[in-house]
Parts: structure tokens; sequence; C-alpha cells
């Protein structure tokens, strides 16, 4: 099937929505009962400093978070914190006091003042018309707001009434209050509606995933192997890091590795999201001339450029692995969806 669908539904008893680009998986979101959202917002009470890591924890009843800009705050001190990314296994959720309230058309940061609009809007009567709006609904108060690319030939009302939800949301996780959840964070339906605005076809009919093919797609994630045109990967997450292995397949031409490896940058992006792996990932390629190493890097990077997870690619390294840093947005898969669960 052609085009983009989203699929709004339940698997497993869990929230959870899908993107299909012309009939294949193109991103998924699914929730993870008991697992803070990045996004979330708490009132914490600061603990103890982490002597030689230079942060602190923070605690909410049973609830301990890290905070890592410790400097100036006192044991004690409530800390209004909202979570920036999943915990890795056994560690407390990262978190900051600079708050941002993200919906569709707009960010709200009350700490960064200033009215700014998406590079992409590149038309100067557009982002007039925006900056307007976006001052007339901030009437005065000295925050931040960002309109974002969606905003795009939008409603003007739509983007109003948008920028005085957040602005609610945020005065009241900033108003006074007990220690403990201020915003639980968006789920997997608003998420969807929050970041993917490209026109698509909306389903949300219970069942839809079965009817549209996303269990089947679902199904085949559960293995390490990724098919990339000739080529092969092995994602393979460990503790310490995501493993790739780039095979050539059946193609023994003289070109054969760096047709695999470039396929195989194409792909990852798509593999380690869907896969919601993040962290260090180490990347054994297709071994092949180091003359061919610039062309693959081009294709690294044009692939993750598009990716809307932050990557960093780190490079080569003595051994002749590629490695990146990828900002862990996602929670793995087999938390999400274990096996026994399709």
């Amino acid at each position: 099937m052609k085009g983009t669908q989203i699929i709004l539904d339940h698997v497993a008893g869990r929230e959870a929505a899908a993107r299909m680009v012309d009939g294949r998986l193109n991103d998924l979101l699914i929730d993870a009962p008991g697992i803070l959202r990045p996004s979330a917002i708490w009132r914490a009470k600061a603990e103890r400093q982490a002597k030689g890591q230079g942060g602190i924890f923070l605690a909410a009843g049973d609830q301990r978070f890290w905070f890592r800009q410790a400097k100036g705050v006192a044991p004690g001190e409530a800390l209004v914190v909202q979570v920036t990314g999943y915990a890795e296994v056994e560690k407390a959720p990262p978190v900051t006091r600079a708050l941002t309230f993200k919906s569709r058309y707009v960010i709200v940061t009350p700490d960064a003042p200033g009215v700014n609009v998406a590079r992409s809007i590149r038309d100067d009567d557009e982002r007039d018309r925006l900056k307007l709006a976006a001052l007339e609904a901030l009437d005065g108060r000295d925050w931040g707001l960002i309109l974002r690319s969606s905003c795009m030939g939008a409603e003007e009302a739509e983007i109003t009434e948008d920028i005085a939800t957040m602005i609610d949301t945020a005065e009241a996780a900033l108003s006074e209050g007990e220690v403990g959840e201020i915003h639980p964070g968006d789920g997997p339906h608003i998420t969807a509606w929050r970041e993917w605005t490209t026109p698509a076809e909306v389903i949300t009919e219970p069942g839809g995933f079965e009817t549209h093919g996303v269990l089947d797609a679902l199904a085949e994630l559960q293995g390490p192997r990724e098919r990339a045109g000739e080529a092969t990967l092995y994602v393979e997450p460990t503790r310490a890091l995501v493993a790739v292995d780039v095979n050539t397949g059946g193609d023994m031409s003289p070109a054969a590795a760096l047709k695999a490896n470039i396929a195989a940058a194409k792909a990852l992006p798509r593999a380690l999201r869907l896969r919601g792996l993040g962290g260090r990932v180490v990347v054994d390629f297709a071994p092949m001339p180091k003359g061919q190493r610039k062309q693959l890097e081009q294709s690294l990077k044009a692939a993750f450029r598009a990716d809307p997870i932050e990557t960093v690619l780190a490079g080569w390294t003595p051994l002749g692995q590629y490695e990146m840093q990828r900002k862990r947005e996602r929670l793995p898969l087999s938390l999400t969806l274990p096996e026994e669960a399709l």
C-alpha cells in the first residue's frame, strides 16, 4: 500500500502507535507500564551529592533521579525536574531543570526567553505571522516559545490554542506543590500526534495493528536479523553496547562490500529505532579498502540526519569498527514487548 498511515492501537494491553510508509513499518511507539516516560515532570528533593561524579541524587518517595548539574543544590532542597531519557538497567533516570513543554505546534521554554521559528520555515511573511501569534499568546510572560515546522500553513486559531494549552500546563507544573509526580509525560498516541506531522491516513479502529500488518512486522523484529538489499545486518544489544554485524550475502563481486555497507548504513537508523536501541553502538562493517570509507561515512551521515533520534557519529576505531552514541529515547523492544506477548 502506497502512502503513510498512522495506526493507533493497543498490543498486549499496552498503548501503541505505528507509522507505516508504503506498507512497511517505519516507526513504532509502545508504552511500558511502570517505567517513567521521558518528558515526565516531578518535584523531588535533593539527597546527597555523588562525590567524583559531579551530580546529585533526587528522591520523591520511592522514586529516585540522577541530576548531573549539582552545583548550588543543597540537600533537602525541592526541585522541579524533567526526565530526559530512559534509565539504564538498575540506574536512576536522568533529569534536568531546564523544562520544555512540547506539543504539535510549539515548544514552551520557561527558562529560555525569546520567540524562535523553525529554520525550515523560510517564508518571511509566514515567520512574521507566527511570531506575532506567539507574542500575543505569551501575553507579556518572559518565557520562550519555539514555533515548530508543523506550524507552516496551520490555522492561527489552532496554533494559539496549542500555545495556550502548553502555557497552562507549564504554569501548573511551576506552581507550588507537594513532592511527587506533576506530569506523567506523553503516551504513544499523543506522542504520535505531536511528532508524526507528515500528512497521513490515521487509523484508530481497534485491531488496526493486525489488519494493517503491524503485528507481522513486530514478529520480524523479535530476532537480530535485518535485511538491507543484498546485505544482512545482525543487530544485537548487550549490557555494554549494541553490536551490529554486516554481511555481504551472496554477492561476490569486487564492489560487494561497499554496496552492502552503504545499504546497511541506510537501513541502520530504522533498525535501531524500531528496536528501541540506544547508547553506544559499534558496527562491524564488511571488510573494504580504507579508501572507500569516505563514501560510506557520507551515507551514514545522510541516513542519521533524517532520523529523529539524536545520534553522534564518532568514527572508526583502530580495529576498523565504526562507533556512534545514540540517545536513549526509546526502551528496547524486548522490554516493551517481549516475544511471549505477541
